[in-house]
């Protein structure tokens, strides 16, 4: 028998002139970018979330404190790892992720395809197995006014159980 879960994952941050945007394991070339304690990649911390809530494991802010030092700057594509060798302890499986990014700029179709190669490498799992997609705010709230990003995630993941 195989057990099969879903997951959702939400984050949001505060983006900030002349600071770098990291997003999906890809830095992008703009004015702004996404502030926080680690390197503020709204992709992977919603992806996490998604894995971990999935597996009933609590949240990404339970397992990576913003106020633990040992997360300060670090690379959300390492924050990842963790959450997936997390999750093949309780011999979890990723089936897919499905992701979308909220932004008004800069646009990161180009930057989907190095993406994916990052997270699939971090995930161990196919790139295949995970789709990114992009909107604007349609120029509305603080993603409309490039005040912040937002991202979301869902996930299937699977065990065997035995009877």
């Amino acid at each position: 028998m195989t057990k099969i879960k879903v997951g959702f994952g939400f984050d949001v941050h505060q983006l900030k002139d002349q600071h770098p945007f990291i997003l999906g394991g890809v830095n992008l070339q703009h004015t702004s970018g996404a502030f926080g304690h680690s390197d503020a990649d709204v992709l992977l911390h919603a992806i996490c979330d998604a894995l971990l809530g999935a597996a009933n494991l609590r949240d990404i802010g339970f397992h990576f404190s913003n106020t633990d030092e040992r997360w300060k700057g670090i690379s959300s594509l390492v924050l990842l790892q963790h959450v997936v060798a997390l999750l093949k302890e309780k011999n979890w499986q990723i089936g897919n992720i499905d992701a979308m990014v909220c932004l008004e700029a800069p646009k990161i179709n180009p930057h989907i395809p190095e993406m994916k190669v990052n997270i699939a490498k971090a995930a161990c799992i196919s790139g295949e197995d995970i789709s990114i997609k992009a909107t604007t705010n349609e120029q509305l709230g603080f993603i409309g006014r490039q005040e912040g990003v937002v991202a979301y995630a869902v996930c299937l993941i699977e065990k065997s159980e035995s009877q």
